[in-house]
């Protein structure tokens, strides 16, 4: 029988409420490196994958593990069950084969290996008003993660994985040309610095980060063979003021911190740069009637989980923390995906 309009369905209840079954679908085979392995084979049959993987469930789980890939968007498929052919869509090849430089898959790998524990416990959060990471455990989140070399190259690389397609977007859509230097604080691998230099041949770039980050934007920098005009730089920007630069960029750190800490940083960025420079904060802005963009209200729920105080926000809070710190005006710019970059001029 149709379903007749405003008939109550539980159709879109059910796909909320089984969701963590989709997400762990996809960071399993993340996990797996299926893509990438798919990548280099170009093509594989389910007694392939279930071979290479070693895997000792039945060839049923197989078949409903690729085929569910199938219908989520994230494989192709020729043929059905023992005869089916599976391969890469454009996207996964792009973004999910770990040996292309757009391998954005490593914050998928810190949601499967970090934090899809961490959000069984998003009750417990909502009421306490904690953390619900290793902070539970009396440990110190960033200090362990810069503590430990492998838990620091997977939280860089998630980092990276997270903002490549934002970095890409806002190396092109900006005009640079009245810009010199740019600085990325918190720049991580320095993605967004490479990205910049390399779609603007007359921009210098720094990528701002804690010592122990240094050696590994270093050796990205090398990679992409941009050293004459991308450098690495350490320090800790609460700790000290924010070097010079033309433009002042923050990707995804803002969200980290309370509000206090936030205009603290924008009154950092804002000695850091000339009149007409500019504060650029790359984040998953909310929109101001909070009905859109539901990616940027799960990301400050993260915040929750990670830091307890720290939350993602609307333009309308970026423009009334800005014209406190004495900015001349601000602007928005959508990037990829539901992120943007909220821009503020001195």
């Amino acid at each position: 029988m149709e379903q007749q309009p405003n008939q109550p369905s539980p159709e879109n209840i059910m796909k909320i409420g089984t969701g963590f079954w989709a997400s762990k679908i996809l960071l399993t085979a993340v996990n797996f490196q299926l893509f990438t392995r798919l990548a280099e084979k170009e093509t594989m049959k389910a007694k392939d994958v279930k071979e290479i993987f070693s895997l000792k469930c039945t060839d049923r789980n197989v078949y409903d593990f690729l085929d569910a890939l199938t219908v989520f968007g994230f494989l192709k498929r020729e043929g059905i069950l023992d005869t089916a052919i599976y391969s890469n869509t454009v996207d996964t090849d792009t973004f999910l084969d770990k040996n292309k430089p757009s391998y954005i898959g490593g914050i998928l790998e810190m949601m499967n290996n970090r934090l899809y524990g961490f959000w069984g416990n998003l009750g417990e959060g909502l009421l306490t008003g904690l953390p619900q990471n290793e902070a539970k455990r009396s440990e110190d989140f960033f200090g362990l993660i810069y503590q430990d070399p492998e838990k620091l190259k997977e939280f860089t690389n998630a980092m990276s994985g997270i903002q490549m397609g934002n970095f890409m977007a806002f190396a092109q859509k900006i005009d640079f040309t009245n810009y010199k230097t740019l600085i990325d604080v918190g720049g991580s691998a320095g993605l967004l610095s490479l990205m910049v230099a390399k779609h603007n041949p007359h921009m210098h770039c720094t990528s701002f980060d804690l010592p122990q980050v240094e050696p590994i934007a270093s050796a990205t920098i090398q990679q992409f063979g941009l050293s004459d005009r991308v450098k690495a730089a350490s320090g800790d920007f609460f700790a000290m003021p924010i070097p010079h630069a033309d433009i002042v960029v923050m990707g995804n750190i803002q969200h980290d911190w309370n509000e206090e800490n936030k205009i603290s940083l924008m009154r950092k960025a804002y000695d850091a740069i000339p009149a007409g420079g500019a504060f650029v904060a790359i984040e998953g802005i909310i929109d101001d009637e909070r009905k859109q963009n539901v990616f940027g209200m799960m990301m400050s729920l993260n915040m929750l989980i990670e830091t307890g105080t720290g939350f993602d926000y609307t333009f309308a809070d970026f423009n009334r923390w800005a014209n406190i710190v004495g900015f001349k005006s601000t602007e928005l710019l959508p990037l990829a995906g539901p992120s943007s970059a909220a821009i503020a001029y001195k």
